[in-house]
């Protein structure tokens, strides 16, 4: 069977199902395929706060109702150095702008509105390849022709793998070091990141029964070296308090690391989000990265296609600012604790330019956001 349509996307994720939304709301056809099912993409829980670029982009575009996210207790925020507390205080305006919303439930939110509005969505599709020249997608034994494809799988996707060799530049950093992920079942009546000689630890809410635990570890480490209890012990520890503890729900080690990829765009298929990519978790903008994406994408096609000569200059403009901000914020919260890896000086350092943040009504904000928003 072949079929062809004006935009087809490959992934159900933020990305792709913004642009989705979008596109549909401006009477373009679109396909969006997604190897995985509903229920799965619906329960990955990532980053939780959408920063005010993201939250205008939902309500310029008529989307406020994918913002509402599930209700959660009061949530009390602070950083602690070596155990002593520093609390975020915020004027009620400052951070009016930005919305904590786990990314599982904007994902589920944008998935109804698309589906209530007559959106063309197929999961669980498996082997998927990808013809970027040509514009065309096979899976089973379906083709989809589409005069464009938007690439939202992610950075083991298929989509940038279907670019030739040679045609794409990559830029990474290694930070040296890695986050052991934990998700825990965890009532969210605290918030926070606390910065230890022992490394960075963190405990983020993701709705009102779970929390992220994040743990700064080498980068040799195992999962299976981190027994439930020796977590519980190690961010106790790096907190300087007891903690309630729950039921583990899951472990994994990520290696911090910046990449992007350049150009981000080829023959017919243009790359979105994590696919073109990644910034390290503690900057708290990967979901914010792929709806800028998705909007600029959605912008040149809806009013002037042309536009799209210039998506991946317009887009990597916005991307680089982004990552020298997590680059920055990665190092001054990672060296302010743990020498063993720059030195004694640059933990000086890093402490000082801390102090110097923590006197500053906009960097109390920018701060309290993080406390919600790591990924």
């Amino acid at each position: 069977m072949t079929e062809t349509t004006k935009v087809v996307i490959i992934g159900a994720g933020v990305a792709g199902l913004t642009l989705g939304n979008l596109l549909l709301r401006h009477g373009i056809g679109c396909v969006i395929l997604e190897r995985r099912s509903r229920e799965y993409v619906e329960r990955r829980q990532r980053a939780g706060t959408i920063d005010s670029r993201g939250v205008r982009l939902f309500r310029e575009w008529g989307l406020d109702e994918v913002l509402a996210g599930e209700p959660i207790a009061e949530v009390e925020g602070g950083f602690w150095i070596d155990g002593e507390e520093l609390p975020i205080e915020f004027d009620g305006d400052d951070n009016s702008d930005s919305v904590f919303c786990p990314q599982q439930v904007l994902v589920h939110n944008l998935t109804e509105v698309f589906l209530r509005d007559g959106g063309d969505l197929r999961y669980e599709v498996a082997d998927i390849s990808v013809d970027p020249e040509n514009g065309v997608v096979r899976y089973r034994d379906t083709t989809i022709i589409g005069e464009y494809l938007a690439g939202c799988d992610g950075d083991r996707g298929v989509s940038r793998a279907s670019i030739p060799a040679g045609v794409l530049t990559r830029y990474s950093h290694e930070y040296g070091y890695a986050w052991l992920s934990v998700l825990a079942e965890v009532p969210a009546h605290s918030s926070g990141m606390a910065i230890h000689s022992r490394g960075l630890a963190g405990l983020i809410p993701r709705g009102p029964g779970n929390s992220r635990i994040y743990l700064q570890c080498p980068l040799d480490d195992t999962v299976e070296e981190w027994t439930d209890e020796r977590i519980w012990s190690e961010l106790e520890a790096r907190f300087g308090k007891p903690l309630t503890a729950g039921r583990i729900l899951e472990k994994q080690l990520v290696p911090l690391r910046s990449v992007v990829y350049e150009p981000m765009s080829y023959g017919r298929l243009y790359l979105l989000g994590d696919a073109a990519h990644i910034v390290p978790p503690m900057s708290a903008k990967g979901i914010n990265l792929a709806l800028n994406d998705a909007e600029v994408f959605a912008h040149a096609l809806i009013h002037d296609p042309s536009e799209l000569a210039n998506y991946s200059e317009t887009c990597l403009r916005h991307i680089w600012n982004y990552q020298a901000f997590a680059a920055w914020i990665t190092d001054v919260m990672h060296n302010a604790g743990d020498s063993s890896y720059e030195g004694e000086f640059r933990k000086q350092i890093a402490r000082a330019e801390l102090a110097r943040q923590f006197s500053s009504p906009a960097a109390s904000r920018l701060f309290g956001e993080l406390t919600a928003g790591v990924n």
